[in-house]
């Protein structure tokens, strides 16, 4: 499956749980994750989504590695099952 396709399926499903999804682009920054997410409590998280299989570029590792130092959650996700996972981990934290 394409990482598009992944996207897609993760996003449409964290949309119908209640998330806010936006594509994240940082003009000023290269290697920034692909999507954040925001929960209805104001919690953020961001995913990098890859083609099954595949593992994040170096620049995008030291971004993540970035982002978890500040105690930002980073999710790199290659299939929909994990990316439901993820969401649904998100959303339960969010229920406690």
């Amino acid at each position: 499956m394409l990482e598009k396709q992944i996207e897609t399926k993760v996003c449409d499903y964290a949309k119908q749980r209640g998330l806010l999804v936006y594509k994240f682009t940082s003009p000023a920054r290269a290697a920034v994750p692909d999507r954040l997410f925001v929960l209805p409590n104001g919690r953020m998280f961001f995913c990098e989504f890859k083609r099954q299989g595949q593992k994040p570029t170096i620049p995008q590792e030291r971004e993540h590695n970035r982002l978890r130092g500040h105690k930002v959650n980073v999710f790199v996700v290659d299939n929909v099952e994990a990316g439901v996972a993820m969401i649904d981990e998100m959303v339960g934290l969010y229920e406690r």
